[in-house]
């Protein structure tokens, strides 16, 4: 009796939940089209794809509320596509869509983008947007057309671009900054003003703006401060090279990767040494993140215990010759000076017995097991490495 009891409850809030999930339907992008001319209303097009949580938290705590979806209904035709899908695949190339969700509201007569959101939101803030959406004044072309007009127009640009940045990335936003900024001189972008220009909307790190702020950087702290100067330049540079660290494109990242050692700041050569060591790691190309760390490691991170345990771990799995094995015991020794540790002794003692110096490995793994039962835990793997040891 239990067990049905149990079955139908289970049941039950499968149902409730069901309930409360929104369940996108599939109607064509073409009909969904045709449907807004007839009915002489935008486009509402939300990308999404099954596996993003955002994607979800929008369908389960703002589109399964009926008020959301009458407003919507009311004022829009919808629809939903599946980014992993031909008709989501194709709307999301022709939007340039990064991010997910998005939310497009589309002038079905043109294609037009009229507004654009992106990212997770509560229902009352994703309803004012889709109300701003709406109204002429505060839709894309109208802005844009507004701010072309009087471009060196700073509350027109920044109505623009602020509009434009909520459902676009910073890339994106890089032609309205630069036609901005051509209007500015080199001492008009001294200003705090122009340093958020700046700060939001510059990307190109070759670009005009960007090299004046490298060489006018007290200039730029006065009306801003060193630390946004720095996070602009780390931002940057993550820019510049993590895309094609992130697709494996190797050609393009070492050419970038010059443009970047040129600006010849050590915050941004450590920036370079650790996207130069995610590249070698995940092509695997262990010779030149040998090269890269042997020229590098005591220069750019030589006072971050973890990374030196981090390169030191990389040596141990795929790095063979001794003369380079006994740097990394360098490093590793270091790290363990900065910050003495359970893993740091075991990764000494590791790569001492990779180099067949068994003494010093038995010392450090001595020490590994010592720290790890004075901190209560558990010491099997420096207790196996000991017993290995003990048996040559």
């Amino acid at each position: 009796m239990r067990f049905f009891y149990l079955f139908f409850l289970c049941l039950f809030l499968q149902a409730v939940n069901s309930q409360n999930q929104f369940v996108p339907v599939d109607v064509p992008y073409k009909t969904a089209l045709d449907n807004a001319k007839t009915q002489e209303k935008p486009l509402f097009v939300m990308l999404y794809a099954d596996w993003c949580p955002h994607c979800n938290q929008m369908k389960k705590e703002v589109f399964s509320d009926a008020a959301v979806m009458d407003f919507l209904n009311k004022n829009y035709v919808c629809v939903w596509k599946n980014v992993e899908k031909e008709e989501g695949i194709a709307l999301k190339d022709k939007y340039n869509t990064k991010s997910l969700p998005t939310f497009l509201f589309i002038d079905p007569k043109t294609e037009t983008l009229l507004y654009a959101l992106k990212g997770e939101s509560k229902k009352a803030d994703f309803l004012t947007e889709a109300n701003y959406a709406l109204n002429p004044r505060m839709q894309l072309p109208y802005l844009e057309k507004e701010f072309l007009a009087d471009p060196s127009n700073s509350n027109k640009f920044f109505a623009y671009l602020n509009t434009l940045k909520k459902g676009k990335d910073r890339t994106d936003l890089s032609i309205p900054t630069h036609i901005y900024l051509n209007t500015q001189s080199d001492a008009q972008l001294v200003s705090e003003l122009n340093w958020r220009v700046i700060a939001n909307g510059v990307t190109d790190i070759k670009s005009r703006e960007f090299q004046y702020v490298l060489n006018h950087q007290k200039d730029f702290a006065a009306v801003a401060s060193q630390n946004r100067i720095d996070r602009k330049i780390e931002s940057i540079v993550n820019e510049s090279l993590r895309p094609y660290v992130d697709n494996l494109d190797t050609i393009n990242y070492y050419k970038q990767r010059e443009i970047v050692k040129s600006i010849r700041l050590q915050k941004t050569d450590s920036l370079v040494f650790k996207f130069d060591l995610t590249l070698a790691e995940r092509t695997e190309k262990w010779d030149f993140y040998k090269k890269v760390t042997l020229e590098n490691t005591e220069k750019l991170v030589w006072n971050d215990a973890s990374f030196l345990k981090d390169i030191g771990q990389t040596y141990l799995k795929h790095i063979s010759d001794t003369e380079s094995l006994k740097k990394a015991v360098s490093w590793v020794k270091h790290s363990i000076e900065l910050n003495d540790s359970y893993d740091g002794n075991l990764l000494l003692a590791r790569l001492y017995n990779k180099i067949k110096d068994k003494k010093s490995a038995l010392k450090y793994a001595k020490d590994a097991r010592e720290i790890g039962a004075e901190m209560g835990w558990g010491t099997k793997d420096a207790d196996d490495l000991l017993a290995e040891l003990n048996k040559k």
